[in-house]
């Protein structure tokens, strides 16, 4: 997520924030990258999974470095914009592209739910009798099929 955001605040003109950013998205990829190896050589069932070989890790790696040596190479040059010392707060609460999602609240009650309806609901009170046996399985009777045979003599003639 640092990565892209370095990326949009790149694309705005605060190269310094970016900058921050990126260096933010590096620090926690490293650690990552180190979790995923140890993964990787854990003894177990998932010992065949290695996240750190996936296509998207490896491709997040060069483009976290990449826009880092350009967010640099541009401040160098272009910007000159001080790196703050705290990384940038991601905007969690995305804007745009998504709906709004409705929150859940539970309906009200029915008046017939009360405390004594609720009560009779106890299992523990239920008949003995009731017990569900199960039914033997009925046995399979073999069938007998045709005897077929292969016939030399289907009647279709090549001529």
């Amino acid at each position: 997520a640092y990565c892209y955001h370095g990326q949009t605040l790149l694309a705005s003109d605060k190269c310094g924030e970016a900058i921050r950013s990126l260096q933010e998205s590096e620090k926690f990829f490293t650690k990552a990258e180190a979790l995923c190896k140890e993964y990787g050589e854990t003894k177990g069932p998932g010992t065949t999974a290695k996240p750190s070989g996936h296509l998207f890790f490896r491709k997040l790696g060069s483009l976290i470095k990449n826009t880092l040596e350009k967010c640099q190479r541009e401040n160098g040059f272009i910007y000159f914009q001080k790196v703050p010392a705290e990384a940038p707060q991601l905007e969690l609460k995305a804007n745009y592209g998504l709906v709004e999602p409705v929150p859940f609240e539970f309906p009200a009650l029915n008046a017939h739910w009360t405390p004594e309806t609720l009560a009779a609901f106890d299992l523990t009170k239920r008949p003995k009798d009731d017990t569900a046996k199960p039914k033997p399985d009925e046995e399979v009777k073999p069938l007998k099929e045709p005897d077929i045979k292969p016939q030399k003599d289907s009647g279709c003639q090549i001529s």
